[in-house]
């Protein structure tokens, strides 16, 4: 019998830890940018054309009550990559970049599973954005980390450029090693463009908690169209990794980073900021047609990835896995989503600020109930990014001639806005009539405000907190 050695051992456990490694899966996390869940046929909206999204959701499980952790691009994508708040990662500013202590999701795979991670395409938002007044302080201090946090770094590149950067990727990445890659999309981000032979204005669907006006349908019309693109465009990312890796064994996710700018959408804690589209494919572990109805936040992907790659969460991670809920086994449902409205751009507060550059606001919801809290209620009200275009100024003209629905100057045209909105959305799931105070809902707007008290001191969240010592 030959003698047992170190090394004989080692290289007898090698191919064991080999095999360990290329049984991890994949990760590939692709991101559309400001992306309502109501925009995509899969979730029943039949005015526009989502083919390749409709097929991927067929063939994985669907997400109806996934909930991003802000209605805004840069602390929703923290949440996304830590696991935790975009308080607790202290990424409440908007052109901040993530704190070099606060540890991503790629960072994790790669050191503790061998994996070849990378980003590309679309600006990704979490190394900041310094302008001339900053640029000095970021180059003294050594805040842009990416390059250090990823094995492959793309920071910005055109829409035609996709399959390029995807294609850079894998011909980087070391044979036989599993990966993760994240791919942004710039669409259907503001300003949209024109076009040609797209959706007719007159057939399209107008949410209910939007007037059915003209402004508003051209502004929809153009927003349509470039969700049809991103359908294109997720096909030919899907089909690129196919040809180089193959779907083996792959977790692929399609989500929207935050909801759509108009009213009640981008920077508002309403549903159609937060809830967006989430569709998984896992070939042989999700099963095809499969739907989730149970609350997910943001929060909960990168502890979910960990969880698929055989990993545990990183101290400081708030989210909670949900691998059961994709595989079929263990899983506890959450009792409550949390979401926080934070800064938005970079304009020095007092210039013309409004709620579409700075605003502050929590945000806790059940199945049945949503409570937000609003510290700054004093701001005058205008949607992120669309506050210029037709829709709205078209909406403010209405309402200052007297010609608007009730609903709807009540809800974009208020003197302040309450402290405390509470809204049943079984009975009311536009959010148009705000509950809080109503004696028959006191014991649940209690236990919403008693849910949120404990995010707000688990994350040591800076505002004050919505019940009294």
């Amino acid at each position: 019998m030959p003698k047992l050695t170190r090394r004989s051992l080692a290289a007898g456990l090698a191919p064991l830890a080999a095999a360990a490694q290329a049984a991890r899966p994949n990760i590939v996390l692709i991101l559309s940018d400001d992306h309502t869940k109501f925009f995509a046929g899969c979730y029943g909206n039949e005015s526009i054309a989502t083919p390749n999204l409709d097929r991927f959701a067929a063939a994985g499980m669907k997400f109806n009550n996934f909930f991003c952790a802000a209605p805004q691009c840069v602390p929703s994508r923290t949440a996304y990559l830590t696991g935790r708040s975009p308080v607790a990662a202290r990424m409440g500013r908007f052109t901040s970049p993530l704190p070099p202590d606060v540890i991503t999701l790629p960072e994790l795979l790669r050191a503790q599973a061998g994996y070849f991670t990378g980003i590309c395409r679309r600006q990704f938002h979490l190394d900041g954005a310094p302008g001339p007044n900053s640029k000095a302080v970021y180059e003294k201090y050594n805040l842009q980390t990416f390059d250090k946090r990823v094995d492959f770094l793309d920071r910005a590149s055109p829409r035609a450029m996709t399959e390029k950067r995807v294609n850079e990727f894998f011909d980087k990445r070391p044979a036989n090693r599993p990966y993760f890659l994240w791919v942004n999309f710039d669409d259907p981000h503001f300003p949209w463009d024109n076009i040609p032979n797209g959706i007719n204005a007159q057939k399209l669907r107008v949410p209910g908690f939007l007037p059915d006006l003209p402004g508003v349908r051209e502004d929809l019309r153009r927003y349509y169209d470039e969700v049809q693109r991103v359908d294109g465009e997720f096909q030919l990312t899907l089909d690129t990794i196919r040809k180089r890796a193959g779907l083996d064994n792959t977790i692929v996710l399609f989500a929207g980073d935050n909801g759509f700018p108009f009213p009640h959408g981008k920077g508002s804690l309403y549903d159609p900021g937060l809830n967006v589209p989430f569709l998984i494919n896992w070939a042989g572990k999700v099963p095809p047609g499969s739907v989730c109805d149970d609350l997910i936040s943001g929060e909960d992907y990168a502890p979910t990835m960990l969880a698929a790659a055989g990993l545990e969460p990183a101290p400081g991670m708030s989210g909670q896995s949900f691998l059961g809920k994709l595989t079929g086994g263990s899983f506890q449902a959450r009792r409550h989503v949390f979401a926080q409205r934070l800064t938005h751009g970079s304009r020095p507060f007092g210039e013309g600020t409004t709620t579409h550059t700075f605003d502050l606001s929590r945000m806790a919801r059940s199945r049945r109930y949503k409570l937000i809290y609003n510290c700054t209620p004093q701001q005058k009200y205008s949607p992120v990014d669309s506050y210029n275009e037709a829709s709205w100024k078209e909406m403010s003209d209405e309402n200052a001639w007297g010609r608007l629905e009730s609903k709807f100057s009540r809800a974009y045209f208020p003197h302040a806005r309450a402290v405390f909105e509470l809204y049943d959305l079984e009975k009311d799931p536009h959010e148009m009539q705000n509950l809080a105070g109503a004696p028959e809902l006191a014991a649940v707007e209690r236990e919403l405000k008693l849910a949120l008290q404990e995010k707000m001191i688990l994350d040591y969240d800076f505002l004050p907190l919505p019940l009294t010592p």
